[in-house]
């Protein structure tokens, strides 16, 4: 009796752009959180405390593999636990500040400090890789929705956010796309013109801001009220800009073959296409600063 199962099957896995934004990842290892700042975090990997290599690669592994596969997290603990404790990094310990030589009791692994990272890392990374379906559909879908998570109490700054519509290319979206902080489980939803005229355009709205204070450098910063501090940019167009900008620097310093090659390749892809909708493709913007306009929310 014939076989006639299909040939092919249906599993449709993580979003690729976000277990793209993972696994592409640098590193950087850090004593505090505030030793690393927004910019790298969205091109780097790191984690409080985590300041071996070996440390760093046994986490991001198994959030990789939390992150393709779908993995909750008591099963993402459960692979992770015994790695980190084979490591020595688990419970409190006396550990010195490579910054500063000084010895700190320090909390290294814990069931606590694994679930912030666990959906830290993952929220950030299903957010960027929506950042860059957004922009790959926004001709169809050129809005966006402030959308409530889950949680049973929300942050009043956030709550007030919620139903906010606005173009995807408003510079809001540099600071308040989600998540916006610690254990925050906002998100946007993209809408269609007509959906978003339904339901009400609004504004750009300000974005007041407030001093932050850096302990570990002294560095005084802006930062918009109601996002935690190291959550105020939008990782996404944060890695765009980061590979734009590198790219940018390489064709301008690449001889001219390769250089017009590449320009050819790229006029073919879907960055290239829209590029050439800009209303400045044609006139006093060029191909790359088109592309920067385009992936990059004002105000980044």
């Amino acid at each position: 009796m014939p076989d006639d199962r299909p040939v092919y099957s249906y599993q449709p896995g993580p979003p690729p752009e976000a277990s793209q934004y993972l696994a592409n990842k640098d590193w950087q290892p850090a004593f505090s959180w505030e030793d690393v700042e927004p910019e790298e975090h969205a091109v780097a990997f790191t984690v409080a405390k985590a300041t071996q290599i070996d440390v760093l690669r046994d986490i991001r592994e198994e959030l990789q593999s939390a992150l393709d596969e779908g993995l909750p997290f008591a099963e993402f603990q459960q692979r992770l636990r015994p790695r980190l404790q084979a490591r020595g990094w688990w419970g409190r310990d006396v550990v010195t500040d490579p910054g500063t030589g000084e010895r700190h009791d320090v909390q290294l692994g814990s069931p606590r400090r694994l679930r912030v990272i666990y959906d830290a890392n993952l929220r950030s990374a299903r957010a960027a890789g929506q950042w860059e379906r957004i922009q790959r559909t926004r001709r169809a879908l050129p809005y966006l929705e402030y959308r409530l998570g889950p949680s049973e109490n929300h942050r009043p700054h956030h709550e007030a956010k919620a139903g906010l519509v606005l173009a995807v290319d408003d510079p809001f979206w540099a600071a308040w796309y989600p998540p916006n902080g610690w254990g925050c489980k906002c998100w946007v939803r993209q809408l269609t013109r007509q959906q978003a005229e339904v339901r009400g355009i609004s504004p750009s709205p300000e974005v007041p801001l407030a001093d932050f204070e850096n302990r570990r450098t002294g560095e005084v910063r802006r930062v918009p009220i109601g996002i935690d501090p190291g959550w105020d940019r939008n990782p996404g167009a944060l890695r765009v800009r980061a590979s734009i900008d590198l790219l940018a620097d390489r064709l301008a310093s690449a001889p001219a073959p390769v250089r017009r090659v590449a320009e050819r390749d790229l006029q073919d892809g879907w960055m290239a296409e829209r590029a050439r909708r800009h209303p400045d493709w044609r006139t006093d913007l060029s191909f790359l600063q088109a592309l920067r306009a385009i992936f990059t929310p004002e105000g980044l």
